[in-house]
């Protein structure tokens, strides 16, 4: 087991006493690979990586990943065949660890039929949501962690050009999404997402890049990630195709600002509501207030989306090691829209863009 699996799991079974808890029972591959290195799914099988709140670890996993769990330093190895009955072992797991009326914190990830069978078996029990418990130790990178991250924000900086060089009139947004996820490939990222929405779609934020053709004058909204040792990168940049609107250079200044004032609120100490409230401000008072209607942003580690979530209220206090998005929009339905988003550690003093610095106007191309 390498030394900082070692750590997060006494750490973990710390934050599991602290809860009042007596074991937590991970199931994602985020999960067990953040606290073992296994980063297997069961998929249908029943699979479990249970950890006690006094520090003992055993796996409960189909017979296909017990040599792949060995390799990653577990010990404690319950396999099944398939054929077999797993909650055979999952019963020994709950008389060996006294379960039976226990506190259990479950992974958020887990599905339904497993922890029906589990609340089954174990009536007495009381299963728990276990995600506040795991999201105090994942929300906190360490300097490992943060240097994968700032490795896969540079790939997906690095690979923003070939898409600008590559924008203009007739081109598909599913041809630009292609050459986003080609060029963060030959960087050395593995691409996780890429949407391209163009003019009138721009103002879906959600919007799955399609065969619409770009057209001269569209504000074109470029949203993409890759993955690097585990860990996540997410950039948002815009850019015209040809001349654009007055008002897309107009909205650009004003999220560009807002995205400055997130990130100029962003300190220790500070909320994650404060942060949500300070780009917000700012496109409020510009009078597109009704248009950007997310959070500002979300945090990022292994998952794309993690804790702390930069949302209007929350009270949530930013440490150093807390990584996570500004992004704020503003989306004009029917005509365009506009995101401009870097990722951001929190440091002692203040906050650390992992990605360069957005252009300061609305870039025309093509």
């Amino acid at each position: 087991m390498k030394t900082h699996h070692k750590a997060r799991l006494e750490r973990l079974a710390g934050e599991v006493a602290a809860a009042g808890a007596d074991a937590f029972l991970a199931w994602s591959p985020v999960a067990m690979g953040y606290l073992h290195g296994l980063f297997e799914s069961g998929h249908e099988r029943f699979l479990t990586l249970a950890v006690r709140h006094t520090g003992e670890v055993r796996l409960i996993c189909p017979a296909l990943t017990a040599t792949q769990a060995s390799r990653c330093g577990v010990k404690d190895i319950r396999p099944w065949k398939d054929g077999e009955d797993p909650l055979a072992h999952f019963r020994d797991l709950a008389s060996d660890w006294g379960l039976r009326s226990a506190i259990v914190a479950v992974d958020d990830e887990l599905p339904a039929h497993m922890l029906l069978a589990m609340q089954t078996e174990l009536p007495a029990a009381l299963f728990k949501p276990g995600n506040a418990i795991l999201s105090s130790l994942m929300r906190v990178k360490d300097a490992e962690e943060l240097d994968a991250m700032r490795r896969a924000a540079r790939i997906a900086d690095a690979a923003y050009p070939a898409a600008l060089a590559a924008l203009r009139p007739g081109t598909t947004e599913v041809q630009l999404e292609g050459v986003l996820r080609s060029e963060m490939l030959r960087l050395g990222g593995k691409p996780t997402f890429a949407i391209v929405a163009t003019g009138a779609l721009g103002a879906e934020p959600h919007h799955h890049s399609d065969e619409t053709v770009i057209r001269p004058g569209d504000v074109v909204i470029l949203d993409f990630g890759c993955e690097v040792d585990g860990y996540q990168s997410d950039i948002t940049r815009v850019a015209a195709c040809g001349r654009a609107p007055e008002e897309a250079h107009r909205v650009y200044e004003i999220v560009l600002a807002s995205h400055r004032a997130g990130r100029t609120a962003a300190r220790p100490g500070a909320t994650c509501g404060a942060v949500d409230a300070a780009s917000r401000r700012v496109i409020e008072r510009a009078g597109y207030g009704e248009a950007f209607f997310h959070r500002t942003g979300h945090g990022i580690g292994m998952r794309g989306h993690e804790e702390p979530y930069i949302v209007a209220g929350s009270e949530v206090v930013l440490e150093p090691g807390h990584c996570f998005s500004v992004e704020p929009g503003v989306y004009l339905e029917g005509r365009f829209g506009v995101r401009i988003e870097n990722i951001v550690t929190v440091t002692e003093s203040g906050c650390e863009s992992l990605n360069e610095e957005p252009a300061e106007r609305l870039l025309e191309v093509g």
